[in-house]
């Protein structure tokens, strides 16, 4: 049976780790704690703006985020986005980009505005350029209230590999072999695996009024 350590954060105060049963139950918790934000903001006439995250873990919490919008009438008119990271020269409309992997996981099948969504464009003439650009939309939007995240196989978050400064921007990473690796799954051809990304920078991370991290398996 899979387990989960939970670690969430809220306003760096505290740091509660949490363990349940299965990734099902963790799952369901975790979505639960994004609607209950979303409708708090509702109630307000605010807009909540979430980081989100790719990748295997994240995809059940979505899974529940759809359920509840079909079936309890979660709205996400108010939700402002901003991913992670984004490999640098995939096409959006590659199945292994983030920008497919969220469409077809999440945005396609919830009430989300377009424009409210931003992904980092890995497809950019100048990447630095969109970097501070990004920065600035998070800036813009009021900062992140919940920033949802994962963990790879070797500590890293979003693409910050250990060792990434605490200060770090959204900015260009070099993807280390273990990461190529782990990713490689996803692609026909490991050789396919981009060598860079955009990817949030810790600081930015840090930022977030509250984190939620969570990972699956004895691996993490």
């Amino acid at each position: 049976m899979a387990r989960l350590n939970l670690l969430e954060e809220t306003r760096f105060e505290k740091l509660p780790v949490k363990v349940y049963e299965d990734e099902h139950i963790a799952s369901k918790k975790v979505a639960k704690r994004i609607a209950d934000l979303i409708r708090r903001k509702q109630d307000n006439h605010e807009n909540a703006v979430l980081g989100l995250a790719t990748g295997a873990t994240p995809v059940e919490v979505y899974e529940e985020l759809i359920r509840l919008h079909k079936e309890e009438g979660l709205s996400f008119k108010n939700v402002i986005t901003f991913n992670l990271d984004e490999y640098i020269g995939l096409p959006g409309d590659h199945p292994c980009s983030y920008q497919f992997f969220m469409r077809e996981e999440l945005f396609g099948k919830i009430d989300i505005r377009p424009e409210s969504t931003h992904i980092p464009n890995g497809e950019s003439d100048d990447i630095e350029r969109e970097c501070l650009a990004y920065e600035q939309a998070i800036a813009a939007s009021g900062g992140i209230d919940l920033q949802v995240l994962g963990i790879g196989s070797d500590g890293h978050i979003g693409f910050n590999e250990p060792g990434s400064s605490l200060g770090s921007r959204t900015r260009i990473k070099t993807l280390t072999g273990k990461t190529i690796e782990d990713n490689a799954r996803f692609f026909e051809d490991p050789d396919q695996v981009p060598r860079h990304c955009v990817t949030m920078g810790i600081g930015t991370i840090m930022d977030s009024a509250s984190l939620m991290l969570y990972a699956f398996g004895e691996g993490k």
